[in-house]
């Protein structure tokens, strides 16, 4: 007989969990219990929508789900923005939830809430363990849901009586895990499609990859001669040094690979959906007339067609896809090398650094990260505009060093690089962000220090939420309203949660506080004081309000 927060433990040491990420509650006492002595890492966090970024970029590094504990109510809800992160970047990832006792359902008890109802739409799969015999069942089939087809997070709730409750019921194997199939006649179709082309354009991205499958990839395209693009923050998929990478389909987009873009007459889709970001706004490519062929490969049938026609689909991750064409003999005529070419001569254009005001320069910065920091370096961010320097500047490497959310959630970049130090603790980790976007989860600090996590984290500090101002400024020019910040001391924040802090006002000190922060060995704050006429890498903040002014 063991009560089901032992059962529950012994299931995640059958799907191999190591690490998990919690916030405590009395509504899963059982469930800690049955850490207690199960060399299972529990990382204590400080609010649950840091816990579950944590555990949403574990699932990203280590391509199997990420595991969060946290409470009823307030401690559910506050975990929620992690389940949206994980569901738009097809992340593995399954979150248990304490809830109230079975007994006291439908009363109003303190800090009831049907998660099936609140989690419905944000995760894959959302349910509640009616009984202690039961939970092998559902966590077999949790963690089978998250990690197949498309991945994606599934929410788990555990009313505490039900937990504490004993059973004797056997435990349940790890299911097998599927990820569809791509056979040489499907391989042939495709190169069929690319040889009949003029322009086509490969896009990698989605869920399923790793280091291989990049390295395959970038053989596969330059045997044939062909260009490959990245989607948006999926820039570590493949070696951006590359000559056939091209460049990424992002926020802030190269114009030279959007006219790529547009003059392609045939996409590959090698694993992505074809969403908003990737087609600017749906407007690079306009879901009514395509006057495109797709070929477009996706491991969720419910996708493939959802937005877009596609002349050829097939249900399979880009990795399955690119293994069986990378066993294809290459084309004879490689039509395409001027076309790649040109593609390649626009990324190394738009590497050129446009110099930003003051005496910060980001540009310098960012290059310099680039240019000196080690290959494997897991660079991490959240969203906005100090963003895309990193976006534009930073040349990945390897595969697994780009940790940022597709969904756009600020708070996300700080408590992403307390996760990769702990799982890749002898590896350099570097979390981007901006002062608005630290401040949301800085109260990870404490986490970090506690269980030995030394990321760098690199602030951004221009005062405001840029992202917000630069639409402010283009819609309502030289009304500002909301957007202005009061920020701390962010170096002396570090010190007091026991880091080690730097203040940089002039780009020529950025290297030796580096090195000084890289030395100390522990969780380290880098405050980039810039210049507030800073917005983009392009424009200022007074050019941007001299566009809305001239409508």
């Amino acid at each position: 007989m063991r009560h089901g927060g032992q059962i529950l433990v012994d299931h995640l040491k059958t799907e191999g969990v190591e690490r998990v990420f919690s916030v405590p509650g009395e509504s899963f006492l059982a469930a800690l219990d049955g850490l207690y002595d199960s060399r299972i890492e529990n990382i204590v966090c400080r609010q649950e929508g840091g816990a579950a970024m944590m555990a949403e970029a574990h699932g990203k590094l280590t391509g199997a789900p990420g595991v969060c504990f946290v409470t009823r109510g307030p401690g559910a809800t506050n975990a929620s923005a992690g389940i949206h992160v994980a569901m738009q970047d097809a992340t593995p990832m399954v979150m248990f939830v304490g809830q109230i006792a079975r007994g006291h359902r439908d009363r109003g008890a303190f800090q009831e809430v049907d998660y099936r109802a609140f989690f419905g739409p944000l995760a894959k799969w959302a349910c509640e363990v009616e009984t202690t015999d039961r939970l092998p069942e559902y966590l077999a089939r949790a963690f089978h849901i998250a990690r197949t087809g498309r991945p994606g997070p599934v929410v788990v709730a555990l009313p505490e009586d039900m937990l504490s409750d004993l059973a004797d019921v056997p435990d349940r194997p790890a299911a097998p895990t599927t990820q569809g199939h791509v056979g040489t006649a499907d391989a042939q179709a495709i190169m069929a499609a690319i040889t009949t082309s003029t322009h086509p354009l490969l896009i990698a991205g989605g869920p399923g990859w790793t280091a291989q499958t990049g390295a395959e990839l970038m053989s596969f395209a330059a045997a044939n001669d062909l260009p490959v693009a990245t989607a948006f923050r999926r820039q570590d998929y493949v070696d951006n040094y590359h000559p056939n990478y091209v460049g990424d389909l992002g926020l802030g987009i190269n114009p030279g690979l959007r006219s790529m873009f547009d003059e392609a007459d045939t996409l590959v889709v090698l694993g992505s959906r074809l969403g908003d970001i990737v087609t600017g706004s749906y407007e690079m490519l306009d879901p009514s007339a395509t006057c495109k062929k797709i070929v477009h490969v996706y491991p969720c049938a419910e996708e493939l067609g959802r937005v877009y026609h596609a002349d050829q689909t097939f249900v399979a991750t880009g990795a399955t896809a690119i293994a069986t064409l990378a066993q294809q003999a290459p084309t004879t005529d490689h039509l395409w090398s001027d076309w790649t070419a040109k593609g390649r001569a626009s990324y190394e254009s738009f590497q050129t650094p446009i110099e930003t005001p003051g005496p910060i320069k980001l540009e310098r910065i960012m290059h310099w990260l680039s240019d000196n920091l080690p290959a494997d370096t897991v660079m991490t961010n959240g969203a906005g505009n100090y963003a895309t320097w990193l976006h534009r500047y930073f040349r990945f490497k390897e595969y697994g060093t780009q940790l940022a959310p597709t969904s756009g959630s600020m708070g996300y970049g700080f408590p992403a690089a307390v996760a990769a130090s702990l799982q890749h603790p002898d590896r350099t980790v570097i979390a981007w962000l901006g002062d608005g976007e630290f401040q949301m989860t800085l109260n990870e600090m404490s986490t970090s220090i506690q269980h030995g996590a030394k990321p760098i984290a690199i602030i951004v500090n221009n005062g405001r939420y840029g992202t917000i101002r630069m639409h402010q400024e283009k819609t309502y020019p030289a009304r500002v309203s909301g957007t202005a910040l009061v920020n701390p001391d962010f170096a002396d924040l570090a010190r007091a949660y026991g880091g080690h802090g730097e203040t940089v006002t002039k780009t020529e000190d950025f290297e030796a506080a580096f090195r000084r922060a890289e030395a100390s060995g522990k969780l380290a704050v880098i405050e980039l004081v810039v210049d507030e006429q800073v917005a983009t890498p392009g424009l200022t903040l007074d050019q941007l309000r001299a566009q809305g002014e001239a409508g």
